[in-house]
């Protein structure tokens, strides 16, 4: 019978993908293992996030006191800031040239042209 044999093929067929599925997850957990360290900061950092949008008067209070306390602080980081960003910009006109600016996508490559 040609129906029965086609059957049983298809069962062993099953039984090898499941044991294959199996032997796959067990090597995809212990290769996650490594990674768990990672994912358990970014956990801690997407709660904190959480924390900090459900409160937003913590930070603001904070940045409050340190204007009140140290003004001179605060204007001095600022200033280290802004000259930051300014020479960021300067040098990513030439990294632009170069065609070595990180995070800068080429429009047509990598399948993102279209995205804005």
């Amino acid at each position: 019978m040609a129906g029965g044999e086609a059957r049983e093929r298809l069962a062993a067929r099953r039984q090898a993908l499941q044991q294959r599925s199996t032997e796959l997850r067990e090597r995809l957990a212990m290769h996650g293992a490594a990674l768990a360290p990672a994912m358990d900061w970014a956990d801690r950092a997407r709660e904190g996030w959480r924390w900090m949008r459900a409160h937003p008067w913590v930070p603001l209070a904070a940045a409050a006191v340190l204007v009140l306390r140290r003004p001179r602080m605060v204007w001095r980081g600022v200033w280290w800031a802004w000259r930051g960003w300014r020479l960021w910009q300067r040098y990513a006109i030439w990294l632009d040239a170069l065609g070595v600016r990180p995070g800068r996508r080429v429009p047509g490559v990598g399948g993102r042209a279209g995205r804005a």
